[in-house]
């Protein structure tokens, strides 16, 4: 025998040798259940035992309307139980659904999880809540995968936000201040700008690793941000995760999960990692569909209870990992409806973010971009990564833009005079200077340099004049 033919000889023998392991480790019989009820997204089962999460495939009759060989499946995943029944959740719209369809687990494991594509591969790539391509490229089977839950990090071991990061937007590196490893909520009713403020910091934020995460948002919005918000350049080194709103629920909760993971697996290897989602407010109303439809009672404004309990589950996985190791510095968009800022989503959210930045509708409407409300936003985190010197200087900026609001009316009505209040000359005057601080085009990038010196120069001269 020649040495080419004993090569192929062997190459047949190893992949022979693969493949009866692979049939060795299969079930001897197929366990299956069968459809009783369908209401709405719901799809009851019996005859099935597995866990809450847990992938099944439903058989649905082919083109000819009969089952068999023309049959094809349905993915679905088990949202809940009750008794000997199965709820499950279709991940797409299914038409031909029959009473009595068989229902079978992905694997025949007691826990059938789905495992998503991840890694480097990945980088520049346009995937749906499942790791599919939307990109038309190749697809990601050849990326190593897992699942979606990974156990929490322990809090005392985790690293402290103690160094700044620079997102190239004027006023929020001069007086909201974001740290390497902080969550921030962007709090904002609907056309106010909060995809463009998203898109800025996505170009010019200092990251290893962009993940996106476009959750229940216009489908035309998806092509919008990749192709003129994130540009190019950003996206050689951004994956994006789009679940838009024709989506099922459940891709819209795995897409976020997704995105989450995704950016988890970056920062494990050592990453500075940006994510970006757009929305978590979709995402609590994705968990509220599911929730209502297997019979959830409401309580807050019609989110049960189990949306406020998935909420800080998926923002804790954000964040610094241990000393030494990489991060995950998030900003999540929060819709506000119709601007109200005590929406229950909207509070639940303050509560568990690392501080919060409002868009003015009023700002929007007036040309003031970015729209950034000044006196309503906040970071938690500004103190522990800032000098003492721009602390003060934003402490002074915000108290004289305050001083001017409030004392608007009067001046806009020929009320004010000068020379009774020191502090509301001193803001009149220099009110021009600090609302064109706060504007900034979208092509225009501010570094943590060029911001502090530009808050400087606007709020430390008041801090002289003060002090002499």
């Amino acid at each position: 025998m020649t040495t080419a033919a004993t090569h192929h000889h062997q190459r047949w023998q190893t992949a022979l040798q693969r493949t009866l392991k692979r049939v060795d480790q299969l079930p001897h019989y197929r366990v299956s259940g069968r459809v009783v009820r369908a209401t709405g997204m719901v799809i009851e089962v019996v005859g099935l035992k597995v866990a809450v999460g847990s992938a099944c495939h439903i058989e649905l009759p082919g083109s000819d309307g009969r089952l068999g060989q023309s049959a094809h499946h349905a993915e679905a995943e088990v949202v809940g139980f009750a008794g000997e029944k199965l709820y499950l959740m279709p991940l797409e719209e299914i038409s031909g659904l029959m009473p009595g369809a068989r229902v079978s687990p992905l694997s025949d494991a007691g826990n059938s999880a789905r495992r998503f594509p991840l890694g480097e591969s990945l980088l520049g790539r346009v995937l749906d809540g499942n790791g599919n391509p939307l990109d038309g490229q190749e697809n990601t089977e050849e990326a190593p995968r897992a699942t979606l839950s990974t156990p929490p990090l322990n809090p005392l071991s985790r690293a402290p936000i103690d160094e700044q990061i620079d997102v190239g937007i004027r006023a929020i590196n001069a007086l909201l201040s974001v740290g390497r490893g902080q969550r921030m909520g962007l709090f904002a009713g609907s056309g106010v700008g909060k995809s463009v403020l998203l898109g800025m910091m996505a170009r010019y934020t200092q990251a290893d690793v962009i993940v996106v995460g476009l959750i229940g948002e216009r489908g035309r919005e998806v092509q919008d941000f990749i192709d003129n918000i994130l540009g190019p350049e950003g996206r050689q080194r951004a994956v994006v995760v789009a679940a838009p709103a024709d989506t099922s629920p459940l891709q819209r909760l795995q897409g976020a999960a997704y995105a989450t993971r995704l950016a988890e697996g970056f920062r494990d290897q050592g990453r500075n990692v940006l994510l970006i989602m757009d929305s978590l407010t979709r995402y609590a109303m994705a968990q509220r569909e599911i929730a209502l439809a297997i019979g959830e009672p409401p309580a807050t404004k019609g989110y049960p209870p189990s949306v406020f309990a998935k909420l800080p589950s998926l923002v804790e996985r954000a964040g610094n990992a241990e000393r030494g190791g990489g991060s995950i510095t998030a900003f999540y968009t929060v819709l506000t409806e119709g601007d109200d800022q005590q929406d229950p989503i909207a509070d639940s959210a303050r509560a568990i973010l690392d501080g919060h930045i409002v868009l003015s509708r009023t700002l929007a409407e007036a040309g003031h971009y970015p729209a950034i409300d000044i006196e309503a936003s906040i970071s938690r985190a500004m103190t522990a990564i800032t000098d003492a010197q721009q602390q003060r200087n934003a402490q002074n900026f915000k108290r004289l833009f305050s001083r001017y609001q409030r004392n608007r009316d009067l001046i806009s009505v020929g009320a004010y005079t000068p020379g009774h209040d020191p502090q509301l000359d001193e803001a009149v005057k220099r009110f021009p200077e600090l609302e064109h601080f706060l504007q900034q085009n979208i092509d225009e990038c501010a570094t943590i340099q060029a911001s502090r010196q530009a808050l400087d120069a606007v709020a430390g001269k008041q801090a002289a004049g003060g002090q002499a």
